[in-house]
C-alpha cells in the first residue's frame, strides 16, 4: 500500500508481539533517543560532563559507605571473637589518653572511631580507626588511619621504629642520621629514632630485629607505659592481627635484664 506517494509502507515484524506493539516500542526506543539527545544538546556539554560527574561522585559516595558498612561489621565479628568490646562512636579522648604519640597530634577535629578494647594476655589492648583535619576552606583534607596500642605496665623509654622512605635516605645522604645496627638490612628497612641509643640496642637486639625482618612492617612507637603500631591508611583485619602479632612479638622478646631493670628488681 503506497502512503502519500512516498513509497511503501511496511508493517513492522512481529517478534513475539503483535506488530502494533513492535511499533509502539520502536516508536518510544526513538522518544527516549530524541529526548537524549534535546537534554544533551539543553544543557550543553559541559553541562553534561557536570551532571555524569555528579553521577559518579554520587556512585563512589555510596559504594564507600557499603564498603565503611562492611568493614565494621568484619571489625565488630573480631572483636567479639576475641572476647573484646566494640564501638563505632567517635572518642576525642583517645588523644588524651595516648597523647604522647606524635601521630595522635596532628591537626585539629581529633578523634578515635571504630574502638575495639580488650585484653590480650595481661595487657590492655586499644585499636581504632584516626580522623584529624588539616588545612581550611577549600583546602582542607580529612586523614584517616589506624592504630593499635598494647598498655604494658612497663616504664617503656621513648623510641620510634618505622619502614625507611626515601625522605630518609635523603635526610642520611645530608648527615641527619639514625640509630644503625649490626644487621645491615635492617638497616637498610627501617629508620629508627630515640634519645637513649642504649635502650634501643636493648630492645633491638639480634633475635627482635629478625623477627621484625619476617613480619609485615608498621610504623611502631613506644613511649611510657604504651606501645603503638600504626600505618598511614586503615587496618585491614588481617592487618590488625599482625600489627598486635608485632608488638606482643617485641614485648615477648625484652631480654630479661631489661625487664628487671624496668620493675626495680635486682
Amino acid at each position: 500500500m503506497d502512503v502519500g506517494g512516498h513509497g511503501r509502507y511496511n508493517e513492522p515484524e512481529e517478534d513475539g508481539r503483535s506488530g502494533r506493539h513492535a511499533v509502539i516500542g520502536s516508536w518510544r526506543s526513538g522518544h527516549s533517543t530524541a529526548m537524549f539527545h534535546a537534554a544533551s544538546t539543553t544543557l550543553g556539554s559541559g553541562g553534561f560532563v557536570f551532571v555524569l560527574f555528579v553521577v559518579a561522585a554520587a556512585a563512589l559516595g555510596i559504594f564507600g559507605y557499603l564498603q565503611g558498612q562492611k568493614r565494621r561489621q568484619e571489625l565488630e565479628a573480631m572483636a567479639r571473637q576475641r572476647g573484646w568490646s566494640f564501638s563505632p562512636d567517635r572518642d576525642p579522648e583517645i588523644s588524651y589518653r595516648f597523647g604522647s604519640f606524635p601521630c595522635l597530634e596532628r591537626g585539629a577535629n581529633r578523634y578515635a572511631y571504630n574502638i575495639m578494647e580488650g585484653q590480650e594476655r595481661n595487657w590492655r589492648i586499644c585499636g581504632f580507626d584516626y580522623h584529624y583535619r588539616t588545612g581550611s576552606g577549600k583546602n582542607t583534607h580529612h586523614h584517616h588511619f589506624s592504630a593499635i596500642v598494647v598498655h604494658t605496665g612497663l616504664p617503656l623509654q621513648s623510641l620510634s621504629i618505622r619502614p625507611e622512605g626515601i625522605f630518609d635516605r635523603i635526610s642520611e645522604f645530608l648527615g641527619f642520621d639514625d640509630i644503625d645496627f649490626e644487621s645491615s638490612e635492617f638497616s637498610r628497612r627501617f629508620h629508627v629514632q630515640g634519645p637513649d641509643r642504649k635502650w634501643a640496642f636493648d630492645v633491638l637486639h639480634q633475635e627482635t630485629m629478625e623477627f621484625l625482618l619476617s613480619m609485615p612492617a608498621f610504623s611502631i612507637e613506644m613511649h611510657g607505659p604504651h606501645v603503638m603500631a600504626y600505618r598511614s591508611d586503615r587496618f585491614s583485619v588481617r592487618d590488625y592481627e599482625d600489627a598486635l602479632q608485632v608488638l606482643v612479638g617485641i614485648l615477648d622478646r625484652l631480654p630479661r635484664y631489661l625487664l628487671r631493670e624496668m620493675k626495680g628488681v635486682d
